[in-house]
């Protein structure tokens, strides 16, 4: 069985229809894939509609940006109901700092001489409903200003450079809690990518895990074969489930190709059986609870 638990589609920072993403995932060989769109739900039904007409599982899911003792770091949150209070709002929280920061964005681009407005950036997002930096990027792609989303970071976008603009972002331990109510499960994403070990060491790990986090994205492209390996060791000693995905974002990010990296079946199982223990416990705690389960064929 190959698993992949971590894709995006256009309605965040991806390319891809949830559809096409899922029939790319078929063709793929994959059995099962998540959509795990930025901090939005949008996806799910019509990604869940393509892999019932594929053959294939789906499991709902998204990627919530987080902050932990002052450090940036990203959530994935699996089966939770997107439209309970405490987690809608966060989520809306989120997607409200991620549209105020664009006009700010735009406007150090414009200081730079750089001539690019909102419009742009809104026309390169399509049906987004979280815009964020890489659509920047993507329109001075389109602008000719860089030749993809990577240099665009580089040169403008990454914390440091001269385009960059601080956004709100989740408490993650306020944001595990609000999952579980919400009645899902959390596994750190890339915990090690992307300059995070320095917020999610083992210590902080261990923390987390005591707080009600499930699991740690072990296999991920921006993590070295050695972080892997200490990753799996550290999610066995913590009882944690390791899960290994692609991060596809479809044209946006190369070599993050689907099934690049996948859970393995019995970590699978041991996600799916905590999702159920999940939603099985928000539903008992508040009844008005409608976790969305995992859709396996």
């Amino acid at each position: 069985m190959r698993v992949d638990l971590h894709t995006h589609s256009h309605c965040s920072d991806g390319t891809d229809s949830p559809a096409a993403l899922v029939r790319a995932a078929a063709a793929a060989g994959l059995d099962v894939v998540a959509l795990t769109d930025h901090d939005v739900a949008d996806g799910w039904s019509s990604a869940a509609a393509a892999a019932a007409d594929a053959g294939i599982g789906f499991v709902p899911g998204m990627e919530v940006s987080c902050t932990m003792d002052g450090s940036g770091v990203h959530l994935l949150a699996y089966g939770v109901d997107p439209t309970h209070p405490p987690l809608a709002d966060e989520l809306q929280r989120v997607l409200d700092g991620r549209n105020r920061r664009l006009p700010a964005t735009v406007d150090r681009l414009r200081a730079l001489g750089i001539d690019i407005d909102e419009a742009a950036v809104r026309a390169v997002a399509g049906p987004a409903a979280a815009l964020g930096r890489p659509h920047v990027a993507d329109a001075l792609v389109q602008a000719g200003v860089v030749v993809d989303r990577r240099a665009a970071f580089v040169r403008y976008l990454m914390p440091g450079r001269p385009a960059y603009v601080s956004r709100y972002a989740a408490p993650l331990r306020q944001l595990l809690d609000a999952v579980a109510d919400a009645g899902g499960v959390s596994v750190l994403a890339h915990p090690w990518g992307r300059g995070s070990r320095t917020a999610l060491g083992a210590t902080a790990v261990a923390e987390l895990a005591r707080l009600g986090l499930t699991g740690l994205e072990v296999w991920h492209r921006d993590q070295s074969e050695r972080d892997s390996r200490e990753l799996y060791a550290l999610a066995r000693d913590l009882g944690q489930v390791a899960i290994g995905s692609s991060d596809y974002h479809g044209l946006g990010k190369v070599d993050h190709e689907l099934g690049c990296h996948t859970t393995p079946p019995e970590q699978f199982e041991r996600l799916l059986a905590a999702m159920a223990a999940a939603a099985g416990a928000a539903r008992a705690a508040e009844p008005s609870v409608q976790p969305s389960p995992a859709v396996l064929r």
